[in-house]
């Protein structure tokens, strides 16, 4: 990994989103503060319906009725400096900032690329929207050169989306999410429906233009050995909250969460020694009905009466900068000793 400026791009404070309203509220996405540092990947993590694609959503301001966002600021610093809280952009405001500085790769390539439109048409389409007064040459030259970053041939330039395999179309969404040059790419589960080749070859592609361009990357994923490899921070979320966010590494060597550790316990190794998977015990909570306390103690190995009754907040251990976690077993206050596996070094 690259060193990063320090610098966040983008600050996200107590961001909280709902389904519906009143009584019958389901709350997706609670009180959630995270940053991305300039030119850095950042993971987001967690199993299917732990809010990660919400979170993506109500960042750029794409949720869908009934989903409503009822809390917080998600501020945006540009490279002059300015400053913009996203939720308070107006819709025009809004639509100059989407793609020219906030880009978003969606997860299924076929349904977010116009069926009726070559991949050209499209790339063009995206000029054109922002302003664009190219002479229709220029504009041409611009699209073989995005393709081009991305591996596709000019020659598929005029290819509509059915006649590239999904590998290729996902590509082009790079492409198109890439033609404006923005300072933030969000990606939801991009590889979610390639074969494990193409997905590497995607994401190879994807950090070297990273490396190249120099963007901030949001990579959301259920596949956190995927975020090992790539991201710089992973955040882990659960039930609508972050429940540890560290340094890729760390979180590697020393998960301090018993959720983050079960995560990293629930793939195989490629090389090593051959190990037992745990899993996870039971399922995802019901977000109509989360559980009291930590909503993970249901299927925690290591929860204590506490855990029913007390709601963690997300802190830094002891000795562990950089490296937040939402656990009563690393609050202390004499509720007894830490797992070996979460005590850290």
């Amino acid at each position: 990994m690259t060193r990063t400026d320090h610098e966040a791009v983008l600050d996200v404070q107590d961001l909280s989103v709902e389904y519906g309203s009143g009584r019958n509220a389901v709350r997706a996405v609670e009180g959630v503060s995270l940053s991305l540092r300039r030119g850095e990947v950042l993971g987001i993590a967690g199993e299917s319906g732990s809010g990660k694609s919400t979170l993506a959503f109500a960042m750029n301001r794409l949720l869908r009725p009934p989903g409503l966002i009822t809390g917080g600021t998600v501020r945006y610093r540009s490279r002059s400096g300015q400053e913009a809280d996203i939720l308070d952009m107006t819709d025009e405001e809004l639509r100059a900032f989407r793609w020219s500085e906030l880009a978003m790769v969606f997860q299924s390539a076929m349904n977010s690329l116009n069926p009726v439109l070559s991949i050209r048409g499209q790339v063009v389409d995206t000029l054109r929207a922002h302003g664009s007064r190219k002479p229709r040459k220029e504009e041409q030259a611009r699209t073989v050169e995005l393709l081009r970053l991305v591996g596709i041939s000019a020659d598929r330039a005029s290819a509509f989306p059915h006649e590239l395999s999904g590998g290729m179309r996902q590509r082009a969404t790079i492409a198109i999410a890439l033609a404006l040059e923005p300072e933030i790419i969000i990606m939801d589960e991009p590889t979610t429906a390639l074969d494990v080749v193409m997905q590497r070859q995607i994401l190879s592609v994807m950090m070297g233009l990273r490396e190249r361009l120099g963007f901030s990357v949001i990579f959301i994923t259920h596949d956190l050995s995927l975020l090992l490899e790539m991201a710089d921070r992973i955040a882990v979320m659960y039930a609508g909250r972050v429940v540890e966010l560290a340094r890729a590494s760390a979180l590697y060597r020393h998960p301090r969460h018993p959720y983050s550790y079960a995560l990293l316990h629930s793939f195989p190794m490629i090389h090593g020694p051959r190990i037992e998977l745990t899993g996870i015990r039971g399922w995802p909570p019901d977000l109509r009905a989360t559980p009291s306390g930590c909503a993970f103690h249901p299927r925690c190995l290591h929860a204590m009466q506490e855990c029913h009754e007390l709601l963690p907040r997300l802190g830094v251990p002891s000795g562990e900068s950089g490296h937040e976690v939402a656990c009563l077993l690393n609050e202390g206050a004499g509720l007894g000793p830490v797992p070996q596996e979460l005590a850290g070094r």
